[in-house]
């Protein structure tokens, strides 16, 4: 492992033990898109010691310019099986695992329980509701992160709060919040993000101090933006524990 690892172990951020932690931890990314392709290859590549990557979608030729662990033969294959294949041939030392299905109200808390971190690759905000109600319910630290245009967000949600919904209270209406499919995205941008994100569950797993601040990344013009947020005592989640998107029977 030390051979495999050295460079990171020559980091004081990271250092021999900090490995060790890595390498006994759990990892959950929920999403194999453009965030969850650089995700999950940095958990892999850093020796985590378990990777699950979870996705609904198959592989479309409009995914190739972003995520960079497809190739045009893969169109029309699961992203889920497509991230496997790819993952055990650059770490086959760990355990990689592929769940090509949608994550629900009825599944979420079998997914995630037991992880030391989750990492967000979702594209739409009720996925991110659910995962948020999940892992504050049962104390699952998790990695919030969104990528738009030139515009990134990541958010670290750890312990009883500020979790996400203390930042954005009630899921958007349709059309409301702009996406890939509207405004485009520069293929840099989920990079870089994803890079912040994994940074933060490396904190998390080396149990070391995480950044609390909500941060805003403008990869155009190479600006950082970091809001501290307060917990609110009247957020729905992790204010008044009613977890809503996890209670409900069925959603989309």
């Amino acid at each position: 492992m030390e051979d495999r690892y050295s460079r990171q172990i020559l980091l004081p951020e990271i250092g021999a033990e900090g490995q060790k932690r890595l390498a006994h931890s759990k990892a959950v990314v929920i999403g194999c898109g453009a965030l969850g392709t650089h995700s999950s290859s940095y958990l892999v590549r850093a020796g985590v010691g378990s990777v699950s990557v979870v996705d609904r979608d198959v592989v479309d030729t409009t995914n190739l310019q972003r995520q960079t662990m497809f190739e045009e033969a893969d169109v029309g294959r699961p992203k889920a099986h497509v991230a496997v294949e790819h993952l055990k041939k650059i770490n086959s030392t760990i355990e990689i695992r592929g769940m090509h299905t949608e994550i629900n109200s009825n599944n979420a808390e079998k997914i995630i329980l037991g992880a030391s971190v989750v990492v967000d690759g979702t594209d739409n905000m009720e996925t991110r509701f659910l995962v948020n109600d999940v892992c504050v319910k049962n104390g699952v630290p998790w990695i919030y992160g969104g990528v738009v245009g030139v515009s990134g967000m990541v958010l670290v949600v750890k312990g009883d709060g500020p979790c996400l919904r203390c930042a954005f209270p009630k899921l958007p209406a349709p059309g409301e919040l702009p996406t890939c499919d509207t405004i485009g995205i520069a293929n840099t941008l989920p990079g870089v993000v994803a890079a912040m994100e994994v940074t933060e569950a490396f904190k998390i797993m080396m149990h070391k101090d995480h950044t609390e601040e909500l941060m805003i990344l403008d990869i155009w013009n190479q600006e950082i933006q970091k809001i501290r947020l307060k917990k609110n005592p009247d957020c729905e989640c992790c204010g008044r524990h009613n977890y809503e998107y996890l209670t409900a029977s069925s959603r989309k």
